[in-house]
């Protein structure tokens, strides 16, 4: 008895204790949640007076912070102001930064003061987008809020010097250099110049505007020289019909005019990049070679087609032709000509004849020595052109990464991959599997051969199944509309080769094509293209097909992602139009005709015309627009417009 009495006592004590203790976790519980309620309050009054404050311009070491929300009222009066747009993660700006104070200081003491001020232009976006910042520390002097770019040193003395100039009162920017072109006087500026660059552009275009900065500056630099090579723009919105007449299919495009006569511009599009090549441009296309040791040390060492026109002297006929011919190849080929006697003897040649010999190390039985063409005054310059595009590659040449683009694009291309070496040392072993692939090439002239070396390819060897086949030559040829195919792997000699050469030839090759496995279910409203169903999906006669190719990591992809497949569900019911996407790092792309250089890629395959598939470029990446790309370029939607 004593026992249950002792018990109840206990558990009677027991209860007083957890009934109190609940009672404080309880009032904890109501104080957290009033102490929430109360930091809530205290943030409204925050955000309130964030709100309050949003145009306060704070200062930080002497340099005023600008931001979206104060930059307007702050500027508002202000004859010049220097300013800085800068990203905290930015080395160059924290190097930077310790100059700019020490200029804010100076020009603070400056009668009357200068303000100096900065903005981080990765908080303040609409900001950046406004003054086009696409670099940082980006510096730029604000006269009457006007942005003039400053692009010399970072230094005090150069800075403070400008910014006091820029805000003299009679300061006034200079004139822009950029020509302004319209219909009314373009034939009248491009007619009569020697040699000027047109940029056709739109306003709404932002690599153009990305451009536009860079483009002025040269501009600018390029009228200074003697003579001066003027830049000149075109509004292709407004003036369509020239942008028409000139083949402008999208924005910015930049044309070499040579009295009037339109050239590719396929230079860089910055400021130094751009007066470097129209500088060259504005040159001869050809140079004179004035002594034989010229042309025998580039026929000893050179890697390509030597190409040399003989004149008797600049007023011959033949050398305008000929000079006429070389404007529009500039770029691709090296064109020399010379009114040397002996250098002439050494070519075989007569006044007006070009010839073209290639490099001793390329050189065969198979082939003759050199090429050579009379230039009449009746020749055409296109005829002088297709003569050099059909002799400048040897039987078998070297294909490089220096050289593929601009020799070796012809489809289909045979390419032996070994150790090419033609130093004095390996010259006899690259010679030796060279020899055996001139056998084969040479009953073969409907198809392009090269060599190539195999660490230079190894990426492309890999993609062929090849990279670790154990043999020291492997054979791969590069098919027409992307197709890959893969000799099997044996001990080379110029039999294999050519049994693999016919059996290609007769279509008995099955193409290597790297994919994804095809999805079991694809009914979603975008249909997933691999490299095993594009001919299946893409390529269908029957369908038009809208086709993304995406990178996995791409940010601008994941931003479409959501308008893309918006898309997708609305031409769902659209049986004769197809909304697709293929990941394009892990498959190929078996067609040239859909060239990927950057994600997304966006191309439309109309049902009539596959092999002219429309790229999608300059619009805004959104439902809207790619809708609108839709409906324009369909062949088989089955309702109006209005209806959508």
């Amino acid at each position: 008895m004593k026992k249950i009495t002792l018990l109840l006592i206990v558990l009677l004590g027991v209860t007083h204790f957890i009934k109190p203790t609940r009672c404080e976790e309880d009032a904890k519980d109501d104080s957290a949640e009033d102490l929430g309620e109360e930091d809530d309050d205290d943030d409204d009054d925050d955000d309130d007076e964030d709100d309050a404050d949003d145009t306060e311009v704070k200062e930080e070491n002497g340099v005023l912070v600008l931001t979206d929300g104060n930059f307007e009222t702050f500027m508002e009066g202000k004859d010049t102001v220097l300013v800085e747009f800068y990203a905290p993660w930015c080395g160059h700006c924290k190097q930077f930064a310790p100059e700019y104070e020490k200029i804010a200081q100076t020009l603070k003491e400056n009668d009357p003061p200068i303000p100096v001020a900065k903005v981080d232009a990765t908080k303040a976006s609409a900001l950046g987008s406004r003054f086009e910042v696409s670099g940082y520390p980006t510096i730029k002097i604000l006269k009457k809020g006007e942005p003039v770019d400053y692009d010399g040193d970072r230094s005090e003395h150069a800075i403070v010097e400008r910014v006091k100039e820029v805000a003299q009162p009679d300061w006034k920017p200079p004139p822009e250099a950029t020509l302004v072109l319209t219909k009314d006087n373009f034939d009248d500026v491009v007619n009569n110049a020697d040699i000027i660059l047109v940029e056709f552009y739109a306003p709404w275009c932002g690599h153009c505007k990305r451009l536009a900065p860079e483009y002025e500056k040269a501009a600018q630099e390029l009228s200074n020289r003697t003579p001066p090579i003027p830049l000149a723009k075109v509004d292709g919105t407004t003036e369509s019909d020239l942008a028409t007449r000139f083949g402008v299919s999208g924005y910015p495009t930049l044309k070499i005019f040579r009295k009037g006569k339109a050239f590719d511009y396929n230079g860089p599009r910055e400021k130094f990049g751009i007066v470097d090549y129209m500088s060259d441009q504005a040159g001869p296309p050809s140079k004179q070679v004035q002594t034989l040791k010229q042309v025998q040390e580039i026929l000893r060492d050179g890697d390509d087609a030597v190409i040399v026109g003989v004149f008797s002297s600049e007023e011959d006929a033949a050398y305008e032709i000929y000079q006429e011919a070389c404007n529009s190849l500039r770029d691709d080929y090296k064109f020399m000509h010379t009114f040397n006697n002996e250098v002439a003897k050494f070519l075989k040649a007569s006044p007006g004849e070009v010839v073209m010999l290639h490099p001793e190390k390329f050189r065969s039985k198979y082939e003759p020595a050199s090429h050579s063409l009379t230039i009449k005054d009746s020749t055409p310059a296109s005829e002088v052109q297709e003569f050099f595009k059909k002799n400048i590659l040897p039987l078998v040449g070297h294909r490089k990464q220096s050289n593929e683009a601009k020799r070796y694009t012809t489809r289909p291309l045979v390419v032996v991959y070994y150790g090419v070496d033609f130093s004095f040392d390996y010259r006899v072993a690259t010679q030796f599997w060279r020899s055996k692939v001139l056998e084969v090439a040479n009953d073969f002239p409907e198809y392009t051969f090269a060599i190539a070396d195999e660490e230079d390819y190894a990426d492309e060897l890999k993609s062929l199944g090849l990279s670790e086949s154990g043999e020291e030559v492997n054979v791969g040829i590069l098919g027409e509309g992307g197709k890959k195919y893969a000799m099997e792997p044996e001990e080379f000699d110029s039999d294999v080769l050519r049994s693999f050469i016919m059996a290609f030839k007769k279509g008995k090759l099955k193409p290597i094509v790297k994919s994804q496995p095809i999805p079991k279910s694809n009914k979603g409203p975008v249909k997933v293209v691999v490299g095993k169903n594009f001919d299946d999906i893409v390529m269908d006669s029957k369908k038009d097909v809208l086709i993304e190719f995406y990178a996995p990591w791409c940010g601008h992809c994941k931003k479409l992602d959501p308008d893309y497949t918006a898309l997708g569900k609305k031409y769902k019911n659209e049986k004769n139009l197809v909304i697709a996407k293929m990941d394009a790092t892990a498959n190929d792309v078996p067609h040239d005709s859909y060239k990927v250089e950057g994600f997304p890629t966006i191309y439309f395959a109309p049902s009539n015309n596959k092999q002219s598939p429309v790229k999608f470029e300059g619009g805004k990446r959104d439902l809207e627009e790619l809708s609108k790309f839709v409906e324009k370029h369909a062949t088989k939607l089955s309702h109006t417009k209005d209806e959508l």
